[in-house]
């Protein structure tokens, strides 16, 4: 973990995706990630720590990424909610958010902005860099904190402890997510964390020794 920084990661069922809580120590504004089917884990553990959300990141518009955006919105509704632009139609539409087809209906808010390759961020005292990587989904974004050390990436359902993303749903592709993931997150430095959508966190370094996908 970055020494500046305070990351928690909160795990939703049933698809055990990992919501995020970020600040700076001493700070009581957070920045959530993610927010997943369990809203009311996250509104706990924010407010356990006496957390101000600030701002609501999706990495993209799949269903279990965010489901609780609604509820998010609802307890702080001054903080953007934020989303790559190729994404932003699946927020309002449970067929494409693929909620529907796996039994349930995911709606979210409109976004408040739209980030593209290389946008900068900065909420909380964090500044994150906004990369592209379609492949999981057409408008699939990772933000990078290249200001901590070691750096950090959040990298949604891109790349995970020794595997990648499913690229079998609608707008998918294998190649295209290989590529992003070898030309903007295995381009960072070795000891780089990557904190992914499902399962552990890893490093650039182990993913590229380890990664049989890669």
């Amino acid at each position: 973990m970055s020494q500046g920084l305070t990351i928690i990661p909160i795990v939703s069922m049933p698809f055990v995706e990992n919501t995020y809580i970020m600040h700076r120590p001493g700070s009581s504004d957070a920045v959530v990630i993610d927010p997943g089917l369990e809203p009311h884990l996250i509104t706990q553990e924010l407010a356990r720590r006496r957390l101000n959300v600030v701002a609501i990141l999706n990495t993209h518009g799949h269903g279990d990424h965010i489901a609780g955006n609604a509820d998010m919105k609802k307890a702080f509704p001054d903080a953007p909610l934020l989303i790559g632009t190729g994404d932003a139609v699946m927020l309002t539409n449970p067929m494409l958010n693929m909620s529907k087809p796996f039994g349930m209906e995911v709606t979210s808010p409109e976004a408040d902005r739209l980030l593209n390759e290389d946008d900068e961020v900065t909420f909380a005292g964090i500044t994150m860099q906004v990369k592209d990587v379609p492949g999981h989904s057409p408008g699939h974004i990772v933000f990078i904190l290249h200001s901590e050390e070691p750096k950090v990436v959040f990298g949604g359902d891109t790349l995970f402890a020794g595997s990648v993303g499913r690229t079998d749903l609608p707008g998918g592709s294998h190649q295209q997510l290989i590529d992003g993931i070898r030309e903007k997150i295995l381009s960072l430095p070795d000891d780089t964390i990557v904190y992914p959508g499902h399962g552990e966190a890893t490093t650039v370094l182990a993913e590229k020794e380890e990664n049989p996908y890669l």
